[in-house]
């Protein structure tokens, strides 16, 4: 076995979902997964943790939800009483084809997603962490040869963590003691208040209420959105090609939008709920591995010279206790390029221009 898909699951059991003795860990294994599974169930094992591996695939995905013409049972027990009853679940991603749901109808996939919200909701209060295991069709995704891709993504996973989290505090003090974020750049010119929000330093370890491996952001949840805002960054999503989105914002709702391509995957995003007409988190990107796009929300909104907004639900961790924040079943983030003719603002003080953070260079 590499030794790097090894220190990937240590790095995962121990960093990132701080698995002990005794803990009860959900493991979901996708199908080309199979070399980083066996790694992170002898790391569990090493550790003491009871593991239950369970497998998971877009292409089952599909069978059922193409097959299934009925209502969906809401949070069905089975599945509730899994995640009930876990307190690590960890998520090793590794499909063999990244379209593997793109027939599916948008109305199919959300009645299948609003059915299951308390089970959702139940395994985000877990320890959960998602990552990827480098596959030849994550490759072929990003339009790179195999073993290219495998040193890109362990450039991003393998990262010193600790480092990378005491450099992004920095950027998570001047947005928790901010009011008004301003994003300026081609095509766009948006404010959002995040007055009472705390940011996340996203350190890729549940310690720092993060959990996705690789991470390398600093999030938080905007409210009051106003302005329009172009997300350039080419991305698949639910199975197909989306580019050159505009979304202009009013009373913090999105209250028009097209796109280059996938302007109908945005509208069934939006038409999800009443939520899904509102950010629920803006993202910036401080993963410096990370040095290209691959077409893989994971890894592209991570990376250094990026901005990422989401539409739909919002994180508790950013929340101060007692609020709830928007609300919606989804939470799909876009990605804009911010590394030339763009500034960001906190309360009329820019925090970076072109990319550079001002505890980076002095000249920002």
């Amino acid at each position: 076995m590499d030794e790097r898909v090894r220190e990937h699951a240590e790095v995962l059991v121990d960093w990132s979902a701080r698995v002990e003795a005794s803990d009860d860990v959900v493991l979901s294994v996708g199908p080309d997964a199979h070399e980083l599974a066996v790694a992170v169930a002898e790391t569990l094992g090493e550790r003491g943790a009871n593991l239950l591996a369970t497998y998971g695939s877009g292409e089952i995905t599909r069978a059922y939800l193409r097959a299934h013409d009925g209502d969906f049972d809401a949070n069905p027990a089975h599945e509730l009483a899994l995640v009930e009853n876990a307190d690590v679940y960890l998520s090793l991603g590794g499909g063999r084809n990244t379209s593997a749901t793109a027939d599916v109808t948008g109305d199919r996939r959300r009645a299948y997603n609003e059915a299951r919200s308390e089970i959702r909701d139940r395994r985000l209060g877990t320890r959960w962490v998602s990552t990827v295991h480098p596959t030849r069709s994550l490759a072929q995704q990003a339009n790179m040869a195999y073993e290219e891709y495998q040193e890109f993504a362990y450039d991003a996973i393998l990262r010193d963590w600790e480092s990378l989290a005491e450099e992004m505090a920095q950027l998570k003090a001047l947005l928790d003691e901010g009011s008004e974020v301003r994003l300026v750049s081609r095509g766009t010119d948006l404010t959002m208040r995040i007055e009472g929000r705390t940011a996340v330093n996203s350190a890729a370890s549940v310690a720092y209420d993060s959990h996705n491996l690789p991470s390398g952001e600093v999030f938080t949840a905007p409210s009051a959105t106003e302005g329009e805002v172009t997300l350039d960054v080419p991305m698949t999503i639910r199975g197909e090609s989306v580019r050159g989105v505009r979304l202009e914002f009013a009373e913090g709702e999105v209250v028009d939008y097209d796109a280059e391509q996938g302007g109908d995957v945005i509208g069934e995003i939006i038409e999800t709920d009443d939520g899904a007409r509102r950010l629920g988190e803006l993202g910036i990107g401080m993963n410096r591995g990370i040095d290209r796009y691959t077409d893989n929300i994971l890894f592209d909104e991570k990376m250094g010279d990026t901005v990422h907004l989401a539409l739909g639900r919002a994180y508790d961790a950013c929340l101060p206790d007692g609020e709830s924040g928007n609300d919606s079943a989804v939470h799909v983030d876009l990605i804009t390029d911010v590394s030339e003719d763009s500034r960001l603002e906190v309360d009329g003080d820019v925090i970076q221009r072109n990319g550079t953070f001002t505890f980076e260079d002095s000249e920002v």
